[in-house]
């Protein structure tokens, strides 16, 4: 079954709370996850953030429910029902909505002091997204929107400058020590289909050859140039190679890589652009957003 959206999740959760006695975040979850028949897979669904989907749309539901003074804190991770709370349950609602919470002037006062980002998840219940959902979803879009402008710009580079731009990544990495020992090793060969050899730690214990492919996107990588490589390999009696390209690899070219002996790692255009995002290679920080939670470690004594 769909993990439930936050707004699904209100009602089951302020009935859970009916009985009057506390709950925890943890109990809540056993509870609902059963009562929806997740299976353990829907419950180990991760965002972005590191928590849990379920877990997450649980703490927001808990959220709102509070902004709207149908549930209190009672303590560390915990909460119970408010009297407002049995009082809109003995009305037996259908379903509690970001619509129904509006009827309350605590919750109309927290929606009018919200980011405009948090309003527009409450406004649109169909999709289902909790404000961190949506933070989530929209900086994935604009990150791969930046994945293909930075593509498009690699693709039409001279040769001389994407060979800079190879050893600034691996360097960037890890690998290759210096950039001075990667600037040296990196074409310079030129021979038996290989570009270049790169230290694979600062120390130089082992090395891992480089082949890398400036092609289009028309112009997928098949297996014979991976085989070629894999035989540049066995000829400099080698076990590691990273193969580059700006294109794509044919699914027979990623099977064959997967088979042999030599452990050989295909890069295509898409994963290249994304590692130069996330190594800072061409690419500069614009913003930054930090999402943070209440600590309570800090807030123990005081329970």
């Amino acid at each position: 079954m769909a993990i439930p959206d936050y707004q699904t999740l209100m009602l089951p959760l302020l009935k859970l709370a009916g009985d009057g006695r506390q709950h925890t975040n943890v109990e809540a979850a056993e509870e609902l996850a059963a009562q929806f028949h997740l299976s353990e897979e829907d419950r180990r669904e991760m965002l972005s953030s590191g928590q849990t989907k379920f877990s997450n749309r649980i703490r927001w539901a808990r959220t709102y429910l509070g902004k709207a003074g149908l549930l209190e804190s009672a303590g560390r991770a915990r909460f119970k029902i408010t009297q407002r709370g049995r009082d809109l349950l003995a009305t037996n609602p259908p379903a509690i909505t970001n619509q129904v919470l509006e009827r309350y002037p605590e919750f109309r006062e927290f929606r009018e002091r919200t980011p405009h980002a948090d309003r527009t998840v409450a406004a649109q219940p169909k999709n289902g997204q909790t404000p961190e959902e949506f933070l989530a979803s929209t900086y994935q879009t604009i990150r791969r929107s930046l994945a293909d402008d930075l593509l498009n710009k690699v693709r039409r580079v001279a040769p001389a400058f994407f060979e800079k731009l190879v050893v600034d990544l691996l360097v960037a990495m890890g690998y290759g020590g210096s950039r001075m020992d990667a600037g040296r090793a990196l074409g310079r060969t030129g021979d038996g289909g290989i570009d270049g050899i790169i230290k694979e730690d600062k120390l130089g214990l082992d090395v891992v050859y480089v082949q890398a492919k400036r092609w289009n996107n028309a112009n997928t990588v098949g297996r014979a140039e991976v085989q070629a490589f894999a035989g540049s390999l066995e000829g400099h009696r080698a076990r590691k190679g990273v193969f580059i390209t700006t294109s794509k690899f044919t699914q027979d070219a990623i099977e064959y890589a997967q088979r042999i002996e030599k452990k050989i790692v295909l890069i295509n255009g898409e994963e290249l652009a994304q590692l130069m995002i996330d190594h800072n290679i061409g690419v500069s920080e614009v913003a930054s957003y930090t999402v943070k939670k209440v600590d309570n470690d800090y807030f123990e004594e005081a329970d």
